[in-house]
């Protein structure tokens, strides 16, 4: 059975380090193409909803909803596996860094592709595209994480349709702090709060983040990081995990 995060009580300082990075929100966006009506499945606090479509969000954790801003889109307490619409409701469906936490994810994308009449679009990681660095330092959550993710050909598969898959450069400066976000800025991960943002760590054995943190910490301190990796620091971006699969209507 995939390990699962309880966001009742990892999930509350989302809103602070998950915002919505708008080079990555422009792409999502696009890909939308020109719904009216969207329906976001596993919306969380809000990140990546557009503004200017009538939106409504699907979340199953109040902690989640609560963090939700006030101009932010009503947000139902259901499922992605059985969401309570018609065949057809809504021009659109996406699912943004959501679908590896469902309990059924294919029988989740079924659903997606089941209430849109038109574009459905999920924005997911292939875990195995990380920076190396992430590999090696980060290595228990990265085995921890990999199968939870289902491969992108599993997404499409379940999805149908004509579907696409398109690659995210992940910017340098990346707002939405998952891991990958902090490919050349690696020290961010030592901050507590940073990590509490991102599901990975409340699945690991007692003692295995400080190891991981103990273990980053020291190759940044000695130079050991920098000697290697050091390099990154002078990119902008990094063509790295970052997925969106889209499906057109049949």
């Amino acid at each position: 059975m995939t390990a699962r995060v309880d966001y009742e009580r990892h999930g509350r300082t989302y809103a602070q380090h998950r915002r919505p990075d708008p080079r990555i929100a422009a792409r999502i966006h696009a890909a939308l193409g020109d719904a009216r009506t969207v329906l976001n499945v596993g919306a969380g606090a809000g990140s990546y909803e557009p503004s200017d479509r009538l939106v409504l969000a699907v979340e199953p954790s109040a902690t989640m909803r609560a963090q939700r801003p006030p101009d932010a889109a009503p947000a139902l307490a259901a499922r992605a596996e059985a969401l309570p619409f018609d065949d057809g409701a809504f021009d659109a469906a996406m699912a943004c860094v959501t679908i590896h936490h469902w309990e059924t994810p294919e029988a989740g994308l079924a659903e997606l592709r089941r209430v849109a009449r038109g574009p459905v679009v999920v924005f997911t990681f292939e875990l195995q595209y990380l920076p190396a660095w992430q590999h090696e330092f980060l290595r228990e959550g990265v085995v921890k994480e990999l199968p939870r993710f289902p491969a992108i050909d599993d997404i499409a598969a379940a999805l149908g349709g004509r579907t696409r898959v398109e690659r995210i450069p992940t910017p340098g400066d990346c707002t939405d702090g998952f891991f990958e976000a902090f490919w050349r800025r690696p020290e961010e991960l030592l901050d507590p709060a940073v990590r509490g943002a991102q599901s990975v760590w409340a699945l690991l054995e007692p003692g295995v983040e400080q190891r991981i943190v103990e273990r980053l910490a020291a190759a940044l301190d000695s130079g050991a990081w920098d000697a290697e990796h050091g390099y990154l620091r002078g990119e902008e971006s990094f063509d790295g995990a970052l997925r969106l699969v889209i499906s057109e209507a049949p």
